[in-house]
């Protein structure tokens, strides 16, 4: 074992047999066998050469020690610096053993030998970081070998949150209290959470029930059946974006950002939580087509996948189990245009349109299909117009999917990570339905993340946003689908028209006919020329009249969404945080639903809403910026994502065919 080794040798090499009063070994739950205590007496042996003259071998004496491991399962390493010695709680001096010699012993210089020392050690075993401080990299034991030739006593916690995950079973041990790690010069400090407080505990999220609001109650005593699914949101963080950038996770250990540490983490959290629906950004692609895709289809899930357009190797996947419900379409949404600086980045989108499948017994019975939107939009705090213009492609997508035969809207979901804040001007455009944008600061409209207030040239929105030629009105729907057909108009065949081709009514003009020379008349006199003049200028107007309309700096659409969550903490007065950005929190994950708009009081501009036809039953609660700085913030070993999930339950009226 690196770490004991290494710990043996520095003891031999630095101190004088008065303070070598035994070594450090370690053992997974049994004594040390005999055949060891031979290899003990080897180690002694070559380090003779490095004690000073005159001075003998000391004595073998026995150690106890009790190692607590924070990780048990798994091929992660257990980073242990040799300074941290003097501070661990877990080594118990023997009873002629002073504690003070050892801190003297782990706090001395030990530099120059040291690293001479740890050349002799394989290669795969010793890690330097940081400069010339040695960290031993010590593999866990799976099959109880011994590491040292001291007696010992070694208690494994074999119940750690930080490995068990999201497995909510609260028969922990007691973990005993570990003191705060000594600052290693010229290293990145790690500041774990004290481990008397397991991580399950600091980062326990309630599930709040809200089936005992008065509108799902009304439902219940009409005896109106709920077809009742779960959607989870979740941002877990694409591997090729933290290699990327370590510098926004210096505050992690370096073993819980390996991906075959945050895999099964990831995939234990949401094994657990069950959701029906399951909408994912940051998914690389190989990662989803090699490991998440079967694991899925293995859980009962159909799987959509969608990368982002260009270099990129992330993308967004929707998932849904094909017990409850059956595909009716797919739309792929790619936010990229070529030529447009507003559509210039590749982020993307998913729509789905599902239909539930409802239990057998239930008779002549139906359920509404749902709309399931998925999107991960650009984070660039600067770039408002880009974030702006790319929710407004989506909405449009949304429209067109979800738009019955009617003209209202199925029942919309709208998941996603959208880099604003509740207090931004995209999400009250989401929420409200409407936002004016004409001389904006870009900023101001983005995220809230950062304010660019100070800037004396900061980019501002000008409408309209985005040209004519992308084919999306002002009202988030596409040109071809919102323009409303005249009322009385009628199509004949061309048969039926030249029937008429010689009857007196053909031969005679209409009165409301403008007359456009070589157009509507052959032989155009000039009192018809004068009267094509003053009739066309008002047609022009009104064409003028309508461009004005369009680039009033207003864009509006009218899906009615509402947000799962009320982003702020009442019980704890503190807002909510999905995401931990450089130690601050924020909220900028989203579950948005569809919902009944109310009647304002006057001078109210804030949208409210009630539940319609999809209600909201209950949602996995948020947590708080302090929470998560206990848990040295995110991602941690019991949260393997730089974001937390999101997860609600809804309900989805059941009515007659």
């Amino acid at each position: 074992d690196a770490f004991f080794t290494c710990r043996k040798n520095v003891l031999l090499a630095k101190s004088p047999s008065t303070q070598i009063e035994g070594v450090f070994a370690a053992s997974r739950g049994r004594s040390v066998p005999e055949e060891q205590e031979a290899l003990l007496q080897q180690w002694l042996e070559e380090g003779v050469e490095y004690l000073p003259a005159g001075e003998s071998v000391p004595a073998v004496r026995k150690v106890s020690v009790t190692l607590t491991s924070d990780w048990l399962e798994g091929s992660e390493l257990l980073m242990t610096s040799l300074s941290d010695l003097n501070t661990s709680p877990e080594v118990t001096r023997c009873a002629d053993q002073q504690l003070s010699e050892l801190n003297a012993l782990a706090s001395s210089e030990l530099q120059d030998h040291t690293v001479a020392e740890l050349a002799r050690l394989p290669v795969e075993e010793t890690v330097t970081v940081g400069g010339s401080a040695p960290w031993a990299a010590v593999v866990p034991q799976t099959d109880h070998q011994t590491a040292g030739c001291a007696d010992i006593t070694v208690e494994v916690l074999n119940d750690d949150p930080a490995v068990l995950a999201w497995s909510l079973g609260c028969d922990a041990e007691t973990v005993p209290p570990v003191l705060p790690a000594r600052p290693i010069q010229d290293a990145v400090p790690f500041y774990p959470v004290p481990t008397e407080v397991p991580y399950h505990e600091i980062l326990w999220r309630d599930w709040e029930d809200l089936s005992v609001q008065p509108c799902v109650l009304e439902q219940v005593s009409k005896n109106t059946p709920l077809f009742e699914f779960r959607v989870m949101s979740y941002n877990i963080l694409a591997q090729d974006l933290v290699e990327q950038g370590l510098d926004l996770y210096v505050h992690c250990h370096p073993d819980i950002l390996n991906w075959n540490y945050r895999l099964p983490n990831l995939l234990q959290e949401i094994q657990h939580w069950d959701p029906d629906v399951l909408c994912l950004q940051e998914v690389q692609e190989n990662h989803y087509w090699e490991q998440l895709e079967p694991t899925f289809k293995e859980m009962g899930f159909a799987c959509f996948y969608k990368r982002r357009t260009g270099t990129k190797t992330d993308g967004c996947a929707v998932c849904y189990k094909h017990s409850r419900f059956q595909l009716i379409s797919l739309s792929p949404v790619e936010y990229f245009r070529p030529g447009l600086d507003v559509l210039n980045r590749d982020n993307v989108g998913l729509v789905l349109l599902l239909q539930p499948v409802l239990p057998e017994g239930l008779g002549l019975k139906a359920a509404s299909p749902l709309c399931v939107a998925n999107t991960h939009v650009l984070f660039n705090p600067r770039r408002g117009d880009i974030k702006l213009a790319q929710v407004a492609l989506l909405l449009a997508e949304i429209d067109k999917i979800a738009r019955t035969t009617e003209g209202s809207y199925y029942p919309v979901i709208l998941c996603g990570d959208l880099n604003s804040v509740p207090d931004s001007p995209l999400y009250k455009f989401i929420r409200n339905g409407e936002l004016s944008y004409h001389g904006m600061p870009a900023w101001k409209v983005v995220s809230g993340q950062e304010d660019f207030s100070q800037q004396l040239y900061s980019r501002k929105l000008l409408a309209p946003l985005w040209p004519s030629s992308l084919g999306v009105t002002d009202k988030c729907q596409y040109v071809t689908l919102c323009q409303p057909k005249k009322l009385g108009r009628r199509e004949y065949s061309r048969d039926f028209l030249l029937q008429f081709r010689f009857c007196d009514v053909a031969c005679e003009r209409p009165p409301q006919l403008i007359l456009l020379e070589g157009v509507t008349d052959a032989k155009p006199v000039a009192s018809a020329r004068e009267h094509s003049t003053v009739t066309a200028v008002p047609k022009r107007h009104n064409s003028l009249s309508f461009l004005g309309k369009q680039c009033s700096g207003v864009i509006q659409h009218g899906l009615n969404l509402t947000s799962v969550y009320s982003h702020f903490l009442p019980q704890r007065g503190r807002p909510e945080v999905t995401t931990m950005p450089m130690g601050l929190g924020a909220t900028v994950d989203y579950i948005f639903y569809s919902a009944e708009p109310v009647e304002n009081k006057a001078g109210e501009c804030r949208r409210l809403y009630k539940d319609g036809a999809l209600k909201l039953l209950g949602r996995l609660s948020l947590l708080s910026e302090d929470v998560l700085l206990m848990a040295n913030g995110l991602p941690n070993p019991f949260c393997s994502s730089d974001h937390l999930c999101l997860l609600a339950s809804f309900g989805l009226e059941i009515s007659s065919l």
